[in-house]
């Protein structure tokens, strides 16, 4: 395949972009037309020098001069309005463009299933939303005006030349071709050496983070010489690479001096002979030698932009890779019209959620998976009961409460609420009337009551102290210093584990969820908060159809029905008492931590 097709086959993404370019065509245009202009009016200075020269210097008069200063403050004016007028576009362009395509991408990402999330991780999906996204914004302003700024101007500077005296401007223009082959060569060059610097600066970010993240389990490994030695081992090779590519750039710069030198060189020559023959006046000598040297930056610019195009088409790939991904789980025309969708609710048709559940011959494998975790599975979980779902740490506990939620969809069966098919109604339906609480909470930078009040936006501060009190989480907010109005930190890093779990229990609670989703939710808490969780959620459940994930199997002893998960697979169901007296797995479990549960108390 040749270099040519290759490089139209790397522009087939550029189309892609038109929806996000198109609400500002009106202003890209514009910025080309006066960007042009701008260019021309860079091309005419030279031609004020050539009058000068050749007028008062060399006739030695003032006549026209006032006129001469006037029409040079003119061109001079417009040039400046100019140059912001399309400087500022650019930059408003490069903003708008840049907040459409985030903005787009992240509500994207909002109606991806987790399916997704599990597959790619967020360094990925940053990039995609920042850096990606910002480097299109970057191409479709900046490097766009580059282009046509640089574009016109050589078009301007060769017609003055051809005009002016052809035969010194075809001189001029052999060098041209040897021009654009050299800058070319070495862009190629330099932009390989600089990917492969990105590269590395990317592992060493990486090692870089994981060196803080990570400090406690390096100091307690006693693996400092190690680390030491992986990151001098990467800036080492960054060095090389930044060598090279300096090596390179000076090279590189040698060369368009000595080019643009050999222009000047010809300029002289022979512009220096027909001058002396009376054929050109000096005034317009020192025009060539301006044209000639200042006519490979743009020849620079351009081949510099559509190097930089091409490698943009990577960032515009992965972006439209990113919006063209569907979800998992998504509702069907027919439901988006009746319910809306995440962003556009039509809650008006909403009905009320009560909390019946059935699997129904439900059999699921997860979407980058290839075996059956579920098969052919039946449940009936009627409004008010309380189901417990025990196993052993990466047994499949959650495969069950992710099904309910709608995280996923059955690859086979159904899973119907009140009756009727989950596809049937809107996710955001399910979902509002569903409160999560995790074994590894989750604060937003905020104070304490707006995390809160994510639970139900119209809560009022009686409402969240109720809530509060529920969970016995009234003295975590009470001891910080501005109550409610207390910053709890990126990711709640202002509280510890236990308390940014009392806060999201009272969040979910305060939510009145239909459905109770607990995912070992008493994990992080210490024995005696985990007694008045326990109380709190013996009041709360009531009512309410819920699911909880256990690890502690004292907890759930009450639970109206309990699922035994092992390797994906439930292999027993039943009460406390039921199972108990089976003898099975879930009587191994029960005992194994009562045993170990005595022996640390007797310890």
């Amino acid at each position: 395949m040749s270099d040519d097709k290759n490089v139209r086959l790397k522009f087939f993404g550029i189309p892609k972009l038109l929806p996000f370019i198109r609400p500002y065509r009106k202003k890209l245009i514009a910025m080309i037309i006066l960007g042009a202009a701008a260019s021309m009016i860079d091309s005419v200075y030279p031609l004020f020098n050539r009058y000068a020269i050749d007028h008062f210097v060399a006739q030695k008069t003032l006549d026209t001069l006032g006129l001469f200063i006037l029409a040079f403050m003119v061109v001079l004016i417009v040039q400046v309005i100019l140059n912001f007028v399309t400087m500022y576009w650019a930059g408003s362009l490069e903003m708008s463009v840049d907040q459409d395509l985030r903005n787009a991408s992240f509500n994207h990402l909002q109606t991806l299933s987790f399916g997704y999330f599990n597959q790619n991780n967020v360094g990925y999906i940053h990039a995609r939303v920042m850096s990606d996204t910002g480097k299109i914004g970057e191409m479709v302003s900046w490097r766009m005006m580059d282009v046509i700024w640089s574009g016109a101007y050589l078009v301007f500077v060769i017609i003055n030349m051809l005009v002016i005296n052809w035969k010194l401007a075809l001189l001029i223009l052999i060098l041209v071709p040897a021009a654009v082959a050299v800058i070319s060569y070495f862009e190629k060059k330099i932009i390989v050496f600089h990917r492969k610097i990105r590269e590395i600066n990317s592992t060493i970010t990486g090692n870089f983070n994981e060196g803080i993240t990570g400090a406690k389990s390096i100091k307690t490994m006693v693996i400092e010489d190690t680390m030491n030695e992986d990151f001098r081992k990467d800036t080492a090779e960054m060095e090389k690479e930044s060598i090279l590519a300096a090596k390179y750039s000076a090279a590189f710069t040698s060369m368009v001096t000595t080019m643009s030198s050999a222009a000047l060189a010809i300029v002289l020559w022979y512009g220096g002979i027909i001058t002396m023959d009376g054929v050109i006046m000096i005034g317009t000598l020192s025009v060539f030698m301006n044209y000639a040297m200042n006519m490979l930056d743009p020849i620079q610019n351009i081949i510099g932009t559509i190097s930089a195009l091409i490698g943009i088409q990577v960032n515009i790939e992965r972006f439209t890779k990113l919006m063209e991904t569907e979800s998992d789980v998504a509702d069907t025309p027919e439901v988006i019209e009746k319910y809306g969708d995440t962003f556009h609710p039509k809650k008006e048709n909403w009905e009320p959620l009560h909390g019946d559940i059935e699997f129904r011959d439900v059999s699921f494998m997860y979407p980058d998976g290839n075996e059956w975790v579920l098969e052919h599975f039946n449940l009936k979980v009627p409004q008010g009961t309380n189901v417990a779902i025990v196993g052993e740490t990466g047994a499949g506990k959650s495969t069950l409460v992710n099904l309910v939620c709608r995280f996923f969809e059955p690859t086979r069966g159904q899973i119907l609420i009140d009756g009727k098919d989950a596809r049937e109604r809107s996710q955001l339906w399910l979902h509002s009337n569903i409160g999560y609480v995790l074994q590894t909470p989750h604060l937003f930078s905020g104070t304490v009551r707006d995390n809160l009040r994510y639970g139900n936006p119209d809560a009022s501060d009686e409402e969240i102290w109720n809530a509060l009190k529920l969970v016995d989480a009234v003295n975590v907010v009470n001891k910080m210093d501005k109550g409610l109005d207390s910053e709890v930190g990126e990711g709640g890093d202002l509280l510890s584990t236990g308390e940014k779990q009392l806060l999201s229990f009272a969040r979910a609670i305060l939510a009145d969820p239909k459905i109770l989703v607990l995912d070992e939710a008493t994990a992080s808490i210490d024995t005696l908060t985990e007694k008045a969780i326990q109380d709190a959620i013996f009041t709360v459940i009531k009512g309410r159809t819920s699911f909880v994930i256990a690890h502690r199997l004292s907890t759930i002893v009450d639970a109206d029905v309990i699922l035994v998960v092992k390797d994906g697979k439930i292999i027993e169901r039943g009460r406390h008492n039921e199972l108990m007296k089976k003898h099975g797995y879930y009587y191994d479990l029960y005992t194994r931590q009562y045993e170990d549960l005595v022996t640390d108390m007797v310890n």
